[in-house]
């Protein structure tokens, strides 16, 4: 039997041949029977276990906490400390292998990944498993350092060099941009540094004057955009997709050491997210840009199989698709409407959470002293075809700015909004939930800000509100069938809703905490991050939370792909019976995290005191 041993299954998958013979030789196989108790608060563990058939509970009091099958070990924990915090009984009849305690200490001495996966806390336990992607993965380009790319030479000037000068050091370099170095005015201001390139170099010609006349200062863009030379590449992208620039400086040590340019950069990712830019930029109209979006969700599926990370591709696609709608709103609106509005998108697209296309939540907000187009509700209306044909449907509660409700001057909006404050019913409590999530994507950002600002300002103390507010986390019902669904015990339905059972509660709980504390960031990061910052989660909590969401991101996104490859609409759910046994476990302890959240919320808002 012990030559039957599993070692695809985590974390033994991670052991070499010669720590596969040490389990062979440290292994025999135990039989409990039906309700008989395996181990008990305070025993002292004197073997690993590992479930052949059957099902082992354990339980905390009364509570039980996971539900342990086939190929899945415990008590892990209780065998390095020497006592057990839990009691484990067989659910049904049960035959686990045991493995000696000196055995599991050996292994942990010789494979630190073993023993991350075994004993570590969440956070540790991704991290290993992150360590140990393939090769391939390891060294996918988009995880690359930026100095690993090819950095082109820097060259200064100061401001006052005239443009023939520089035009003379282009053709000797062999170069197309400078660095250039302000005149330093005083001994507390350091000097900035700007950039002047080819680019700029056509708009001097074109001026007329004499370029041995023009002091290249006065033509160089200030400041010039850096990263550091140990930044990811793929960060290094995000920057110059946000900033929409070509050339980015590179410094080590506060020196710069070198200059990374657009193509360069791509060139080495060949991601076709630079293509796909160009594309959108390019764009004449929306038979070019519903191109573009086609391409985004093949490059999607490019980074997430070369092992880039979830939170990594999420913020580029937030980019991506921020400049896709706001080129189509470009080519369907007039101008005129463009500059006195500010057109934004909320849910995961507002949060920077959104992978693969959902439906649309977006919204306009008018400056008050603007008169709009007679035909505004006809624009509106194309955008939202515009973007149907993009392959976002249309939102099911008509959340878009074809609906009146979410195309409003500021004042209107700021007081709509104060009214899902002060009159809260489960509609409007829904909609500032959206609301909070909104992020600017064209025309005069201000006028969101503004909103945003005036309802922060009115963000109730009332626990009644607040608590009405949070109870939203439990939408989607308070299922426990999960943990069979996780285990094939008694569900049929063997499909796992995600957004239902984890990423919903998780982005809402910690919303609804945003809202409390008057916590102004839109993504479920960076409202984590001002928590455990302001002392309102701690940092343990906060790094689980984290971690669960980009766990639930890259799941839901792999089995997305998963059916998009077959054909399939992609649904949201994940099939059960296919994950593999590292998958499975990570789930359970997210999902235990999301547990824990939600009771931590209940106590927080008092939830079991509303009616």
């Amino acid at each position: 039997m012990p030559n039957a041993f599993n070692f695809s299954a985590s974390p033994f998958d991670c052991l070499n041949p010669d720590e596969q013979r040490l389990v062979r030789a440290s292994v025999d196989v135990v039989y409990y029977r039906e309700g008989e108790t395996i181990l008990d608060v305070g025993s002292v563990p004197s073997h690993l276990f590992v479930v052949i058939k059957g099902y082992v509970t354990q339980s905390e009091g009364d509570e039980i906490i996971t539900t342990c099958g086939p190929d899945d070990c415990f008590d892990g924990r209780g065998l390095m400390a020497g006592k057990s915090s839990s009691r484990f009984v067989a659910t049904e009849e049960v035959v686990a292998y045991q493995l000696a305690k000196q055995a599991v200490r050996d292994l942990i001495a010789a494979n630190a990944t073993f023993g991350a996966l075994l004993f570590s806390d969440l956070s540790d336990k991704l991290s290993a498993v992150s360590a140990r992607k393939s090769q391939h993965e390891q060294q996918s380009l988009a995880l690359s350092r930026v100095d690993e790319a090819f950095l082109r030479p820097a060259h200064f000037v100061d401001a006052d060099t005239d443009i023939l000068t520089v035009v003379r050091l282009f053709q000797s370099e062999r170069t197309s941009n400078v660095l250039v170095r302000e005149a330093v005015t005083s001994a507390d201001t350091p000097a900035r540094l700007g950039i002047f390139t080819s680019t700029t170099l056509q708009r001097a010609v074109l001026d007329g004057r004499p370029l041995n006349t023009l002091p290249v200062g006065d033509w160089a863009s200030f400041p010039v955009i850096e990263v550091r030379a140990d930044d990811q590449l793929g960060d290094a992208m995000t920057v110059l997709l946000r900033h929409r620039v070509h050339r980015l400086a590179v410094s080590r040590d506060g020196q710069i050491i070198g200059v990374l340019e657009a193509l360069d950069l791509f060139s080495f990712l060949s991601n076709q997210s630079h293509l796909i830019t160009v594309r959108i930029e390019e764009a004449r109209d929306l038979a070019g840009l519903a191109v573009a979006a086609t391409q985004i969700t093949r490059m999607i599926g490019l980074l997430y199989r070369s092992g880039s990370r979830v939170n990594l591709i999420a913020k580029l696609v937030q980019q991506l698709n921020a400049r896709l709608f706001e080129r189509a709103w470009q080519l369907i609106a007039p101008a005129d409407l463009v500059a006195n509005s500010c057109l934004f998108v909320m849910g995961s697209e507002g949060r920077g959470e959104q992978l693969l296309k959902t439906d649309q939540d977006n919204g306009l907000i008018l400056r008050d002293d603007y008169t709009p187009p007679a035909d505004l509700a006809a624009i509106c209306q194309r955008f939202s075809d515009a973007l149907s044909d993009f392959g976002y449907p249309e939102c099911a509660g008509r959340i878009m700015v074809n609906n009146p409700q979410w195309c409003k001057p500021v004042a209107e909006f700021a007081q709509m909004t104060r009214q899902w404050l002060i009159m809260p019913n489960p509609d409007s409590l829904m909609n500032l939930a959206i609301f909070m999530d909104a992020h600017a994507v064209s025309g005069d950002a201000r006028l969101l800000a503004d909103v945003q600002r005036r309802l922060m300002e009115l963000a109730t103390d009332s626990d009644a509100v607040l608590g009405r507010f949070a109870a939203a986390m439990d939408a989607f019902g308070t299922t426990t069938g999960w943990w069979n669904r996780l285990l094939g015990l008694g569900d049929a339905n063997q499909q796992l809703h995600l957004k239902k059972e984890g990423l919903f509660p998780l982005v809402h709980g910690v919303r609804s905490l945003a809202l409390a504390h008057r916590i102004t960031d839109t993504s479920t990061t960076d409202r984590l991050n001002a928590l455990v910052a302001d002392g309102r989660l701690t940092p343990e909590m906060g790094a689980d939370l984290t971690q669960s969401l980009h766990f639930f991101m890259g799941l839901k996104l792999k089995a997305g792909l998963a059916e998009l490859d077959v054909g399939k609409p992609v649904t949201g759910t994940i099939d059960v019976p296919r994950l593999s046994s590292l998958d499975r476990d990570l789930l359970k302890d997210t999902l235990g995290v999301v547990k824990q959240f939600k009771a931590h919320l209940r106590l927080r808002f008092h939830l079991d005191a509303i009616g």
